[in-house]
């Protein structure tokens, strides 16, 4: 009797917050928490917050027994009192209880029973759900990382537990996230040594449903459980995880994605890893996307020697980020990020010459499959466009003159290393390069066209189309396509043929511009002049001509004003000449489709003119060719077996356009008739030294032209007149006639030196030879003799007067010039 009652009196004598703890277990624990107990112990707890730290330690310890004894049922009504309890305060000691909280939570999580793990992950997400009115100094969540990393790699048997186990662990990592990336007191959830554990588990559980979905049989099939799969709830944590990411932690936050996509061997499939970034740029702010366009740009360095298709794959995801990001992608550095590109594009060619990633052929190298590195290259390429799509005009400018300085000329800029096949390596490069500018002027658009193409672009552009490669001319045309197309109207003109009325195609014209008159004054013969020489090339196929039509058109629309338009005409009808003379030995073919080209062109700008009589004369030319020589018209010479005669020996005057007839109509209508009554004859410049096609009479020409500056044959000249306004308003106008003018001088000096018999031409310079020498010898008599002693002269016996030769040391100068 006296042990019951000191027990009893023990037992009263207990501390109030243990017998509070201890009334909210019921007997039986299928019961559940006892409410009304936990409503006086949640009040107690308030009403004492320095007993809040006791009752943790209480309840923990009861915890830890009841795991050690399996008592599960007891387990789950302690961690909703604590649940509860977390709720409930706020108050400055809750670090305390915090502390006991996660120690009982670790305990749940270290225990290796599914239930005990998914409870614990669900306690610590209520908590991580609470804003804490006290900061802590001393608590760390580094083993709570590490485990909910793991359960996210959980192999359990049961494929059900495991997803149960997966998603807590998602949970869990989700929790730690929003409880430490906003405190700077806690542990900095960025550092590598806990991103390299975050990203690799959600990245798994993408991956791994990914696997899942294609395995399973339809979305209407899938049950309401089903639908809360682990992909959605790890696609979610990631996209919060790179939301919360500041500027200096979106590199820790991407490195372990390259990571992972490198160790897993996901770069080749491509899909998954566009995914992962898709994700990446979706879920940052828009101000870093250029941050992780230079890690993919580094990371695709790193990997410069890998795999094609590893490369391949990093390129792809670049494409696909740059699309994303827009304006935001490529960021301060404009050309590092082409001058990346442009690396790999050469790289990737030297790799396809070679054979191999180290530039021999041992038996320990990898071999190289060209598919792959031309797959590549034209990733990189696609890339390179992407990119400049996302910059304004004046940036991409810079990049159009980048591209074109980083293009190989034979003997004039070899910005590349020299390898086995050089030509060879060299023209691909040409190629690549050229292709990515097409890219790149792809949908280009200004409205000044002067400091948008400066001539450090336009003539290094212009110089590529006097190459005999036919597929670099083809490229420069389509990139001169592209610059000068700012209405669209390119498609109007993407195949030729004899258009009966044009306003079918709806071409869209503004007025020539004041900017475009000073670029077509300032590069309009240059243009016409590559025109014209695209047309001698024997190589040329019916995508040329059918690129140089466009060229010609787009020319009309977009930048003709009244002198353009002669012009063109006259280049029209020197095509025309080009292709009846057989001087130039062209093939048939190319002379049919010069003489359907002009046509059809003539066709076209008799229209845009709307001359009544000129459309009159050229209509009835193209009747008569389709009655006599249909082989002259674009409808019988573009297609896959043209029509051709064997010869064209003889032309029928009835079936050409005639400059004479087309200069009478056009003068009636104000055009100016001296210019239409000149031939068009294109001229020769320094260019021409970029191409491998430089014949004798070009380089003679380039002498003669010296020379006849220089002759002394030439008039003397006349006294300098008084400038005035006048006389510069005349110089600007009569400024072409005159450059014809020298220009048919030169040629006229360049078929002497080409055909004229040898004892002419060496007469010639033996006449100037001599000339030359008595002009030497005055200029040598005049400074060599002394000069006229001031005493006098001396008189001749012909009564004139002659100058004596007096020594200087005997001359007598006045006084004031001596001292």
């Amino acid at each position: 009797m006296d042990l019951f009652w000191v027990c009893g009196c023990c037992g009263a004598l207990r501390p109030r917050y243990k017998r509070l703890v201890d009334n909210i277990f019921p007997e039986d624990p299928e019961d559940g928490l006892v409410k009304a107990n936990m409503e006086k112990l949640t009040f107690y707890a308030l009403s004492a917050p320095e007993k809040l730290d006791r009752i943790g330690a209480y309840l923990s310890e009861r915890l830890s027994r009841d795991v050690a004894r399996h008592r599960y049922g007891y387990v789950c009504i302690a961690m909703e009192a604590l649940d509860q309890l977390l709720m409930a305060c706020h108050c400055q000691s809750i670090n305390l209880f915090v502390e006991s909280f996660l120690k009982m939570v670790r305990k749940l999580l270290e225990s290796d029973k599914p239930n005990l793990q998914i409870l614990g992950t669900n306690s610590f997400v209520k908590f991580a759900n609470i804003e804490e009115d006290t900061p802590s100094y001393h608590r760390s969540y580094d083993f709570f990382v590490s485990r909910f990393s793991e359960m996210c790699h959980s192999n359990y048997e049961d494929p059900d537990i495991r997803t149960k186990i997966r998603m807590a662990g998602i949970k869990g990592l989700q929790g730690v996230v929003r409880k430490t990336v906003n405190d700077e007191l806690q542990a900095n959830i960025w550092d590598p040594q806990h991103m390299d554990k975050i990203v690799p588990s959600l990245l798994f559980n993408l991956q791994s449903g990914e696997r899942t979905e294609s395995r399973s049989p339809s979305p209407l099939q899938a049950s309401e459980k089903e639908k809360e799969s682990p992909v959605e709830l790890t696609e979610r944590c990631f996209r919060e995880l790179l939301g919360r990411a500041a500027y200096g932690n979106i590199k820790n936050a991407v490195t372990p994605v390259l990571m992972h996509l490198d160790n897993h061997s996901l770069w080749e499939g491509k899909t998954f890893a566009v995914r992962c970034f898709k994700i990446i740029m979706y879920s940052i702010q828009s101000q870093h996307s250029h941050l992780v366009i230079q890690q993919l740009l580094g990371h695709l360095d790193a990997n410069s020697k890998n795999s094609a298709k590893v490369r391949a794959g990093i390129v792809e995801v670049l494409l696909e980020a740059a699309a994303i990001a827009a304006s935001g992608s490529v960021g301060p550095t404009v050309l590092e990020v082409f001058n990346t590109l442009l690396r790999q594009l050469r790289l990737s060619v030297d790799y396809e010459l070679t054979g191999s990633y180290d530039g021999s052929t041992n038996i320990g190298t990898k071999i190289i499959k060209a598919h792959e590195e031309r797959q590549l290259q034209e990733a990189v390429i696609r890339t390179i466009g992407s990119f400049a799509n996302t910059l304004p005009t004046y940036q991409r400018s810079e990049v159009m003159l980048f591209i074109m300085g980083k293009i190989p000329v034979p003997g004039v800029n070899l910005t590349l290393p020299s390898s086995e096949s050089e030509p060879e390596g060299t023209r691909m490069i040409q190629v690549m390069l050229l292709k990515s500018l097409v890219q790149v002027t792809a949908g280009f658009q200004t409205t000044n066209m002067l400091t948008a193409l400066p001539s450090s672009f336009l003539e290094p552009l212009l110089s590529f189309s006097l190459t005999d490669d036919p597929e670099v001319r083809l490229l420069v045309l389509q990139i001169l396509l592209s610059l000068i197309d700012r209405h669209d109207n390119r498609p109007k003109f993407s195949k030729i043929s004899i258009i009966s009325d044009i306003s079918v195609l709806k071409l869209k014209v503004d007025k020539c511009s004041r900017q475009d008159n000073l670029f077509m004054k300032k590069h309009g013969q240059q243009l016409y002049r590559h025109i014209y020489l695209g047309c001698k090339e024997e190589s040329s196929g019916q995508q040329h001509y059918e690129t140089l039509y466009a060229l010609l058109g787009l020319l009309s629309v977009e930048l003709a004003n009244e002198e353009v338009v002669v012009d063109l005409i006259r280049l029209a009808l020197a095509l025309q000449d080009l292709a009846l003379s057989t001087d130039e030995g062209l093939p048939v073919y190319n002379r049919c489709a010069v003489h359907a080209l002009a046509a059809a062109y003539l066709n076209l700008i008799c229209q845009l003119t709307t001359v009544p009589a000129f459309c009159q004369h050229i209509h009835e030319v193209i009747e008569v060719r389709q009655k006599e020589g249909p082989y002259l018209l674009p409808e019988d010479v573009f297609l896959e077996h043209p029509k051709l005669p064997s010869s064209l020996e003889k032309v029928e005057s009835g079936v050409l356009f005639l400059q004479s007839k087309i200069t009478e109509v056009l003068g009636g209508s104000g055009y100016n008739t001296e210019r239409l009554a000149t031939p068009y004859i294109p001229q020769y410049t320094d260019e021409d030294r970029l191409s491998k096609r430089k014949s004798i009479g070009e380089t003679i020409s380039l002498q003669v032209e010296v020379e006849s500056r220089n002759s002394p044959e030439k008039e003397e000249r006349t006294p300098a007149e008084e400038i005035t306004f006048e006389t510069l308003k005349n110089a600007i106008v009569d400024s072409v006639g005159m450059e014809e003018q020298e220009r048919e001088r030169r040629r006229q000096v360049v078929e002497k030196f080409q055909k004229a018999p040898f004892e002419e031409i060496a007469a010639h310079c033996g006449a100037r030879a001599t000339m030359l020498q008595s002009k030497l010898n005055q200029i040598f008599e005049i400074t060599i003799r002394p000069p006229p002693s001031p005493s006098g002269t001396i008189s001749s016996g012909y009564g004139q007067n002659q100058s004596r030769s007096v020594p200087i040391y005997e001359m007598k100068f006045p006084d004031l010039c001596v001292y």
